[in-house]
């Protein structure tokens, strides 16, 4: 019998990602993209011109966090046999970052599964960003689209 994936994502089922954040991960996160801002990679303008007093992580580095726990989530799911449609993420909806993220920060990312929408193939997770002080660093939803496989020629 073959079946959506999106049967069996749960309404309040949540995930959970973390990762402490170290000058090698900013670093490279830099190079990847481009993003060489003295607020990421030089301390000693952060300690002489920022009210921050020193570097902090990308806030981009923070949403691949939130993606890691968008790809936890599905992965009990897409490996089950039988599955007409395979998750894509379908974006990131009112993404804020509240406060800064610091070198040495634990983050922690939940992601909680808020509504499942099987006329429209969608499921939706509100996603909190968190440091080892609890302090909300970044919240933002994802939307994950359950796309139909493609028949075999």
């Amino acid at each position: 019998m073959s079946r959506s994936g999106l049967d069996f994502v749960k309404v309040g089922e949540v995930f959970r990602f973390a990762k402490t954040v170290g000058e090698v991960d900013v670093t490279l996160f830099a190079g990847l993209t481009g993003d060489f801002s003295d607020t990421h990679i030089n301390e000693q303008y952060m300690q002489e011109r920022s009210n921050l007093g020193r570097r902090i992580a990308h806030g981009a580095l923070i949403v691949g966090y939130m993606s890691t726990v968008s790809t936890i989530s599905i992965q009990h799911i897409i490996h089950k046999p039988d599955l007409i449609d395979f998750p894509v993420s379908a974006g990131y909806d009112r993404i804020r970052f509240l406060r800064p993220t610091f070198f040495g920060d634990t983050v922690t990312v939940s992601y909680e599964i808020t509504e499942v929408d099987h006329e429209a193939g969608k499921s939706f997770a509100k996603m909190e960003a968190v440091n080892q002080k609890g302090e909300l660093l970044a919240v933002g939803v994802h939307i994950m689209r359950w796309a139909r496989k493609l028949k075999e020629a």
